[in-house]
C-alpha cells in the first residue's frame, strides 16, 4: 500500500487554528484563573505586602519560614494528617463498602446509614462531632464508663486533638464509600469464579482481583484525599473554637490551633499571616509550599499505584 499523504502545510495550519478555537475557553481561563495567579504569588513571594505598600525584600520571606516555629508546626500537624488521617479515611470507606456489598439483606439501610454524615454541613456536623465527644457531657465518654474506661479530652489534649480530627473524618466518608462501592460492585464475577478454581482463598482473591481491578478508584480517593488534607482548615478551625469555648464577639481574639498548636495546620497559619496580619507576601511563600506539597506528593501518588498495577 501507498504512503498516505501528508496534509499541505496550510491545510494543517487551518486545522491548528480551528483547534485553538475550540480550546480557546479553557485556554483563557487556565491563564486567568491558574497561570497568572500563580505568577502574582510568585512575585509578591518577594515583596513585603500589606495591601498598601510594595516593598522588595528578595528572599527574607523565604528565610523567614525557616525560624517561624509556627510554620513548621502547622507544616508538621499537616502532614500527619497526610499520613494518618487519609490512609485511616480510605481504609474505613473502602470496609465499609466491602461489607456492605457482602450483606444479604439491609444493604440499603446500612449504605444510607453511613452516607448520611457526609451530607450533613461542615460547620455543623464539626460543632455537632465536638459534642459527642465532650468530655464531661458527651455521650461517648459516658459510653465508655460503662467499662470503667475514663474517656479523654478529645479536643482538649495534644496528644488526642489529632487523632479526634482523624474520626471526625472517617465520621464523614460517606461520599468515599458510595464510590467504593460501586467500584466493588463493577468487578467481574468470572474473576472470582477464575480465582476460585485455581484455590485462591479469600485474602489472594481480594488482593489479585479486587485491587487491581478498583486501583483507579484507589488512586483518585487518594489524591483527592491527600489534597482534602493538605487544604484541611474549617474542621480544624471549627473543632479548636468549640472546644475551647471562644466566641466572635466584639473585642475577642481567637488564634488558631486549639490546644497548643496541636490542630494548627498550614492553610491556617496561611490565613492568619494573609487575612488578619496582612503579610501577604509571607502567605505567598506558604501558598506555594503548600502547592508544591500537593504537586509532590500527587506524582508520588501516581508512580506508586503504576508500581502497583505493574506488579498485579
Amino acid at each position: 500500500m501507498s504512503p498516505t499523504p501528508a496534509a499541505p502545510p496550510a491545510r494543517r495550519r487551518r486545522e491548528g487554528l480551528r483547534a485553538l478555537v475550540w480550546l480557546s475557553p479553557w485556554l483563557i481561563g487556565f491563564a486567568a484563573f491558574f497561570l497568572y495567579p500563580l505568577a502574582a504569588t510568585v512575585y509578591f513571594s518577594f515583596h513585603r505586602y500589606d495591601l498598601f505598600t510594595l516593598e522588595f525584600v528578595g528572599l527574607d520571606n523565604y528565610r523567614y519560614l525557616l525560624t517561624d516555629d509556627r510554620a513548621l508546626t502547622s507544616i508538621g500537624n499537616t502532614l500527619w494528617l497526610v499520613v494518618f488521617m487519609v490512609p485511616a479515611q480510605l481504609l474505613f470507606a473502602l470496609g465499609v463498602a466491602w461489607l456492605v456489598t457482602r450483606l444479604k439483606a439491609g444493604a440499603g439501610f446500612f449504605r444510607t446509614v453511613f452516607y448520611l454524615p457526609s451530607l450533613i454541613p461542615t460547620v455543623a456536623g464539626t460543632v455537632a462531632f465536638v459534642f459527642l465527644l465532650n468530655p464531661a457531657t458527651g455521650p461517648m465518654n459516658q459510653f465508655l464508663e460503662l467499662f470503667g474506661v475514663t474517656g479523654p479530652d478529645w479536643f482538649g489534649d495534644r496528644d488526642w486533638s489529632k487523632p479526634s480530627l482523624t474520626l471526625l473524618g472517617m465520621w464523614g466518608t460517606g461520599n468515599t464509600m458510595v464510590i467504593f462501592l460501586a467500584a466493588l460492585l463493577d468487578v467481574p464475577r468470572h474473576l472470582y469464579e477464575a480465582a476460585a478454581l485455581d484455590g485462591a482463598g479469600a485474602w489472594r482473591r481480594f488482593r489479585s482481583v479486587t485491587l487491581p481491578t478498583i486501583s483507579p478508584v484507589l488512586l483518585f480517593s487518594a489524591v483527592t484525599g491527600v489534597i482534602y488534607a493538605l487544604q484541611y482548615f474549617t474542621q480544624a478551625m471549627i473543632a479548636a473554637r468549640v472546644a475551647s469555648g471562644s466566641t466572635d464577639s466584639p473585642g475577642s481574639s481567637f488564634t488558631p490551633g486549639y490546644p497548643e498548636m496541636s490542630t494548627l495546620t498550614l492553610p491556617q497559619w496561611l490565613f492568619q499571616m494573609g487575612f488578619r496580619d496582612f503579610s501577604m507576601g509571607y502567605a505567598c511563600v506558604l501558598a506555594l509550599l503548600l502547592f508544591a506539597a500537593s504537586m509532590l506528593l500527587t506524582l508520588v501518588l501516581l508512580r506508586r499505584f503504576r508500581g502497583l498495577e505493574e506488579v498485579s
